[in-house]
């Protein structure tokens, strides 16, 4: 008997370190910064690791995607926005983004949807929180789905009340998506 208490005790050990660090190595935090960008402004992110990532990533380097996209000027106020950047500007300045990506134009039934959304903040909304909910001009918000599935979703702000930073702050989330493998 006592020869097999040993034996039992170390693989319990075994087992448990083993799980201990696969649970480890399996911790995402949407707070972390994994990119520089990232730092610049508020930036969280949600990847479902349950879809294949990497097949949608595939997608985008292949030129297979569609993209649907809508601006949400405020409403409060008087929007800076509205005179400055249209839903057909900033899908263009994306496709300038995504064409650095495309390697090939391999034809795939498949296609990855990338659905964003630019809003601009309302700080006249009486439902604002705080003062910390005034600071940035707005956010832009992408969801990357492929089969009606979400994959990853991204959201992070942009500060330039002109708008300057939206071009930098939709490189971002193309490369935060770009970089998960």
């Amino acid at each position: 008997m006592k020869k097999y208490i040993l034996p039992g005790i170390l693989i319990f050990i075994i087992l448990f370190v083993t799980f201990a660090v696969f649970e480890e190595i399996n911790k995402f935090d949407p707070k972390q910064k994994r990119l520089v960008c990232q730092e610049k402004t508020t930036t969280f992110e949600k990847i479902d690791f349950e879809n294949p990532i990497w097949e949608t990533n595939n997608l985008i380097e292949s030129n297979n995607f569609i993209i649907k996209s809508d601006i949400q000027y405020s409403k409060f106020m008087d929007s800076h926005l509205v005179n400055i950047l249209t839903v057909k500007q900033a899908d263009e300045i994306l496709n300038t983004i995504l064409k650095k990506y495309i390697t090939s134009n391999t034809p795939s039934e498949k296609k990855l949807l990338i659905d964003y959304y630019i809003y601009e903040n309302d700080k006249k909304d009486k439902g604002k929180k705080g003062s910390k909910s005034k600071l940035y001009a707005g956010y832009i918000l992408f969801e990357f789905k492929l089969d009606n599935k979400l994959v990853y979703k991204i959201q992070t702000d942009y500060m330039d009340i002109d708008a300057n930073d939206i071009e930098e702050r939709m490189t971002c989330a193309i490369e935060s998506f770009l970089t998960i493998k």
